[in-house]
């Protein structure tokens, strides 16, 4: 008679260990050493983390440590820091700074949920929790005025806390552009937003074939575009051409209706007043035949097609299966998009060209051996290419950036195991696969995270050069130190009495202003000795009312998930250029 451990691992992994409650699951650990390595198996708990929390790490290059990832969503902390104006940390109360900014990562808590993704717009967050609902905080356009008695019809309507958007179904992804946002649902359908209370959804033919399902919705500066799973790219701009005039004249019927104007109702939800519109978008050509890459066996045999897209100023970056980036260019409206087309960057694609970049070949870093890129983003100008692994590459580069182009590499950046990259107006923010954030570039109204500069040493990044100019900016209330040039460690244990390591497993950056996901190395261990911890012992009391976690029954602690290998060790944001008009250290 067969025995458990002659069935196929694949049979337990895909058909009977989903359906154990954590804590069974854990117990089988416990039995012998083959259930063991079954239950730790690392694909296992990432589609378990999808399933139990709508958490798919798809944004990242993560490799590994899903089970470790799961054990910390149970209580996952958002942290927010930057440029404060229209409410865009969504903190109802600031750190004292001589600068009136926030410069370091201070703790925004979102009631009744359980953040595990985040994103950065213009003016504005956008956080999914494990149920697929959107909460969001700031402006969409701070730009435009609205009144208080406004609803969220409007553009310029701020949201000075996280707000909950009631929408039909669980969102799966959400992607930011400076004045818009776009979703994937879970019933596939892509949405588009303007304004928080009037989101529409797409409802072309071109989008209901089984070959146009899409796989990802992706924000560039002012256009939104899908990635379809037969490696079409479709775009569309809400704000100009045929579709701006359409929505146009459904906003003035929805205007027409007092009850379309989408005010906040008691229990802080926007109630959003969702319509459909029936426009085709624009289907950019094929990408052009490519060389092959040294990339091993790795999709050898598959045909070459887009997997990624990372959308910038009028550009879409695009990566293939095989590792290639490409470049398309005049997407400024549906009429230029015509004359674009697919430009290989092989500069950034080809293992001989980025090993003999200047800052490998000269610099005394190890290039990389193997050269496969897996992941972009971009914002605004900048984009970024990077492989996975011990032995990573970051690639940079721009709306400038052509064949010929060699990229930005910063030495700093190499072979960290960097796991993802978002990028600012003027500053970047990095996360590597230990959980570290690293940050660089201007200071951006604290963007950066570094700290105060008016209590940092002089000449410590993030810091002004000298004593004389922080006592100055002390005395003005104002000033701006200079651009951090290396990558800097970010911590998260800002105003604790005793240091406390933490991890963080997401980033999010856009304008002015940076996000994080963070959760703690040792969540049990909490010192009561000042403010946020206090606030600490109250929340592990267990998950927020209205959450969900998966266990044997409701109100149960977490399980006891182990930490292999994990110990705590002892320009949307305009307007405050050279620090509010003053006397700027970046130019010293």
């Amino acid at each position: 008679m067969p025995t458990f451990a002659e069935i196929p691992v694949e049979v337990f992994i895909d058909n009977f260990l989903p359906n154990l409650p954590v804590a069974t699951l854990l117990r089988l650990t416990c039995t012998n050493k083959f259930f063991a390595e079954v239950c730790s198996d690392d694909t296992f708990w990432k589609r378990k983390l999808k399933r139990d929390f709508n958490f798919s790490g798809t944004g990242t290059a993560r490799m590994s440590g899903w089970k470790f990832i799961y054990r910390g969503l149970f209580n996952p902390r958002v942290y927010v820091w930057g440029e404060k104006s229209n409410g865009r940390l969504g903190l109802q109360r600031f750190p004292k700074t001589v600068l009136h900014d926030v410069p370091f990562p201070t703790r925004l808590r979102v009631p009744n949920a359980r953040i595990v993704s985040l994103a950065a717009g213009g003016m504005s967050f956008y956080a999914l929790d494990s149920e697929g609902n959107i909460y969001v905080w700031g402006a969409m356009d701070g730009s435009i005025y609205a009144l208080n008695s406004d609803g969220f019809s409007e553009a310029g309507k701020c949201a000075n806390t996280p707000l909950r958007l009631r929408m039909p179904s669980p969102t799966q992804s959400i992607s930011c552009g400076r004045l818009h946002a776009s979703s994937l649902d879970s019933h596939n359908r892509v949405w588009t937003f303007l304004s928080w209370g009037r989101p529409f959804w797409l409802s072309s033919q071109l989008l209901t074939e089984t070959s146009s399902k899409p796989i990802q919705v992706e924000c560039g500066w002012g256009f939104s575009c899908i990635l379809t799973q037969s490696g079409d790219v479709l775009v569309w701009w809400p704000f100009s051409g045929s579709m701006k005039n359409h929505i146009q004249r459904a906003n003035e019927h929805m205007d027409s209706q007092g009850d379309k104007k989408v005010n906040q109702d008691p229990d802080d939800v926007i109630p959003c007043a969702t319509w459909d519109l029936d426009i085709d978008p624009v289907q950019l050509p094929s990408i052009p035949s490519l060389p092959a890459l040294n990339v091993g066996a790795f999709d050898e045999d598959k045909p070459t097609r887009l997997v990624k897209l990372a959308g910038l100023d009028c550009h879409i970056i695009g990566l293939t299966n095989k590792g290639h980036v490409l470049k398309f260019g005049s997407l400024d409206d549906e009429l230029s998009a015509s004359r674009g087309n697919w430009e290989y960057l092989p500069e950034y694609s080809e293992i001989y060209k980025v090993s003999q970049h200047p800052v490998f070949s000269q610099s005394g870093i190890e290039p990389p051996k193997t050269l496969h890129v897996t992941h972009i983003s971009a914002n605004f100008l900048n984009f970024t290419a990077y492989s996975a692994g011990d032995n990573s590459v970051v690639l940079m580069g721009s709306t400038d950036t052509n064949p010929r182009s060699q990229p930005k590499i910063i030495p700093e950046l190499q072979n960290k195991d960097v796991i993802s990259v978002d990028i600012g107006d003027y500053h970047n923010i990095a996360l590597t696969s230990k959980g570290k954030v690293l940050t660089w570039g201007a200071y951006s109204a604290g963007a950066l995270g570094l700290g105060d500069p008016t209590t940092l040493p002089p000449g410590t990044p993030g810091a002004f050069r000298t004593e004389e100019r922080r006592l100055l900016a002390i005395d003005r209330e104002r000033g701006e130190p200079p651009a951090v040039e290396v990558p800097t460690q970010v911590r998260f244990d800002h105003g604790r009495k005793l240091p406390k390591e933490r991890f963080c497993f997401a980033i999010a950056a856009a304008g002015w202003h940076t996000g994080a996901l963070v959760i703690d190395l040792e969540p049990d261990a909490i010192d009561e000795t000042d403010e946020e911890a206090e606030l600490e012992v109250q929340e592990a009391r267990g998950p927020s009312r209205g959450s969900r976690f998966p266990m044997d029954a409701p109100g149960q602690t977490p399980p006891i998930i182990p930490f292999p290998g994990i110990f705590r060790m002892g320009h949307a944001g305009r307007g405050r250029g050279g620090g509010f008009g003053g006397f700027s250290d970046s130019n010293e």
